[in-house]
């Protein structure tokens, strides 16, 4: 029996989310070598990754919308091609206002072809398995998390940091537009049914679910983007400001970028197994155990000093972190169907993810303001349990059943 096609397309994403991911959490890396250069404030050079954030979050919504008119594949490539040579273009940085204009905009418009296009096109190839096939494809944003780092790391060592910028980009644009044209856009186009259920005798009946113009009639469309705005405000900040906490605490270069990949390696591990459990015993439960861990997580921030409790704190904030970010494209797509499964996780990522870019900005100007991320870790959990009170006050609309072809 032939494998079902949507393995190799959670395969594909796998590596895409690999290349893209890995290398997006390189940059708290890059963040210290440059303060060392050029000793710009943290808040100042902050201020890039939240704009990296907005606007990578903000175009997930085109990207998506695109990816249901035009298929996954073409996206991706142009998407790969936009990121990887910004990304080699930070090497020519000389003021501030450039990594805003490079990184914070142009990067940031290639990254949003990653998330929002794979997830959806997972979506649209899973029922049954949704929850698994969305971990297991995730899982590539975890593995790059865990893996490229400390690579970084030696990079820059090596080549110096814009050296390293150049080779990371080369290696992206590269690698994504390889992997991109196994990208199909859903299962019906194929022949196929969802989780790989094959009926010979009748073609596929249209995907059913409701389009972006009834889901934003919904109570549950803004709740929903509610919930996951307050749990995303805060998400970036260990992202972005673990490697300088780390090293603030004494810690050598090395180390403290390997505290980045100790949140991918949590990050693996919730998505393979949060995603299984929550096909068991369902999405929502899930997502708001997980927002509770998290804002434990955040909370044990403000007392890890050492490095392993440093690390260890590190490794459960990747968990919740690495289960919420897995379960939102499959939450989605519980709720409203998979007929416009990009469009509707698009809008959704561009209305709640683009809260993020305030999280790194802020954190940089309370270390500013106090010398200390405490009051920033703090406020994090805060969020992290509002959400939670959010998502459990959120139900599903009802969707009518798709009718099959005359």
């Amino acid at each position: 029996m032939p494998l079902f096609y949507g393995w190799r397309v959670v395969a594909a994403a796998f590596v895409v989310l690999f290349t893209a991911y890995g290398a997006q959490y390189c940059f708290g890396v890059f963040f210290s070598a440059v303060l060392e250069e050029f000793r710009w404030s943290r808040a100042s050079l902050g201020g890039v990754f939240s704009l990296y954030a907005f606007s990578y979050c903000v175009s997930g919504f085109p990207a998506g919308r695109l990816s249901d008119a035009w298929g996954p594949r073409r996206v991706i490539a142009a998407g790969g091609a936009i990121l990887g040579g910004a990304m080699a273009s930070m090497a020519l940085v000389h003021a501030l206002w450039q990594p805003y204009v490079i990184y914070g905009i142009v990067a940031a418009v290639g990254m949003g072809t990653a998330y929002v296009p794979c997830n959806s096109t997972v979506v649209k190839w899973f029922a049954r398995s949704r929850g698994l096939a969305a971990g297991l494809a995730n899982t590539g944003a975890s593995a790059g998390t865990l893996v490229l780092p400390p690579l970084a790391q030696l990079a820059v060592t090596a080549l110096g940091w814009r050296g390293a910028y150049v080779v990371f980009g080369a290696a992206v644009l590269a690698i994504v537009n390889a992997i991109a044209p196994l990208m199909r856009r859903d299962p019906e186009s194929m022949g196929l049914h969802p989780d790989g259920a094959v009926a010979p005798a009748a073609r596929p009946a249209p995907a059913a679910g409701l389009p972006l113009s009834a889901a934003v009639r919904t109570g549950a469309f803004w709740l929903l983007g509610a919930a996951y705005s307050a749990t995303w405000i805060p998400v970036f900040i260990p992202l972005v400001h673990l490697v300088p906490l780390a090293r603030d605490l004494g810690h050598s270069p090395l180390a403290a970028a390997s505290a980045v990949s100790a949140t991918g390696a949590g990050a693996l591990l919730g998505r393979l197994a949060m995603g299984w459990v929550s096909d068991r015993v369902g999405r929502r439960p899930t997502l708001m155990f997980s927002m509770l861990v998290q804002a434990v997580a955040f909370t044990a921030f403000t007392a890890a000093h050492d490095l392993p409790a440093l690390y260890a704190t590190a490794f459960v904030f990747g968990f919740s972190y690495g289960t919420i970010t897995t379960l939102f494209s499959s939450i989605v797509g519980d709720f409203f169907g998979h007929a416009e499964a990009g469009s509707l996780v698009g809008f959704l990522f561009m209305l709640a993810g683009s809260t993020a870019a305030w999280g790194p900005l802020a954190a940089g100007a309370i270390f500013d303001a106090t010398g200390s991320y405490a009051s920033a870790f703090v406020l994090a959990a805060g969020f992290n349990l509002l959400a939670a009170a959010l998502l459990g006050a959120c139900r599903p609309p009802r969707i009518p059943a798709a009718r099959a072809p005359a």
